[in-house]
């Protein structure tokens, strides 16, 4: 009834600044766009030896979970991974199984970590997309290097940005809901912590006691609880396969479950949303969604 798609719909190739303003970013509708990497060196060049070679040894941050589950409600906490500072060719290691490991590993640090942590790589793609950033009007606010293991997963949240989401070797399968699926959609506040090694090597969870708690998404949308968030049962899920040279747009409000390929290379970017009638409509229906949950 509002419009939103049954399906996520794919494009064959870049649109216009225009047409891609018109007919994806206005309406907030998700699309996947073939062929928009298919000039990107890194499709050809992003090898477990490439990165070895060009990267090296370098230091770099890399999140450890226990259970793959980073930034997710776990024992009523929210709880964030350990951010662990290692070479990069020891990650490798990891990733290409040529050392084992019972915790998972996932490059992910946000904040822009293509340009501030792997600048070597910048050159095999773009420092933004040009019929975005003219279609919007702006740069993007930060550009993200994703790399690790299959039993990495990011939990159900949502974004205030316009996203495109690129992937260059493997497959990200994403799980999507609308924004108006907010009434269907648990919140809840958690007090956040974060995982910590012992000295015996095994994960702790240590509360992070000065910080306010966090509005987060209990429910595992693959495997959700019913009878304890029945509303859900209403919720409407897309459910989407990004393959390699492909870029899914992932408009602002949108929540999103992300699943991965073993070692799958994604690049992903930014682009601050405008905070405007939607945005004040979403507003509207999240605080009616906690109105009528008080009452």
């Amino acid at each position: 009834e509002l419009g939103w798609p049954q399906s996520v719909p794919c494009l064959d190739g870049a649109p216009s600044p225009l047409e891609f303003y018109r007919e994806w970013v206005s309406p907030n509708k998700p699309c996947v766009i073939r062929s928009a990497l298919s000039h990107w060196p890194a499709l050809e060049r992003w090898t477990p030896a490439y990165l070895r070679e060009v990267v090296g040894p370098k230091v770099v941050s890399v999140a450890v979970t226990p259970n793959g589950y980073a930034d997710a409600v776990f024992q009523d906490r929210f709880v964030m991974p350990e951010e662990r500072r290692m070479p990069f060719t020891d990650f490798l290691d990891i990733v290409e199984k040529k050392v084992t490991s019972p915790n998972v590993f996932y490059v992910q640090k946000q904040c822009s970590n293509l340009t501030e942590e792997f600048p070597e790589l910048v050159c095999d793609v773009q420092p933004d997309i040009p019929w975005m950033s003219e279609a919007l009007g702006r740069k993007p606010d930060a550009v993200n290097f994703w790399l690790g293991e299959s039993a990495a997963v990011t939990s159900l949240h949502k974004d205030h940005y316009e996203n495109l989401y690129c992937v260059v070797s493997g497959e990200k399968y994403f799980l999507l809901h609308p924004p108006s699926d907010r009434p269907f959609i648990p919140y809840e506040l958690y007090q956040p912590a974060t995982y910590q090694v012992s000295e015996d090597g095994s994960f702790e969870i240590v509360d992070e006691k000065s910080a306010d708690k966090v509005p987060w998404i209990p429910l595992d949308p693959l495997n959700p609880n019913l009878e304890q968030y029945p509303e859900y049962a209403e919720a409407k899920p897309l459910r989407c396969t990004v393959k390699a040279g492909e870029m899914l747009y992932l408009p602002s409000l949108w929540f999103h479950h992300v699943q991965q390929s073993h070692g799958c290379i994604a690049v992903n970017y930014w682009y601050d949303m405008e905070y405007d009638l939607k945005y004040s409509y979403y507003q509207l229906l999240d605080c009616l969604t906690k109105s009528v949950k008080v009452l």
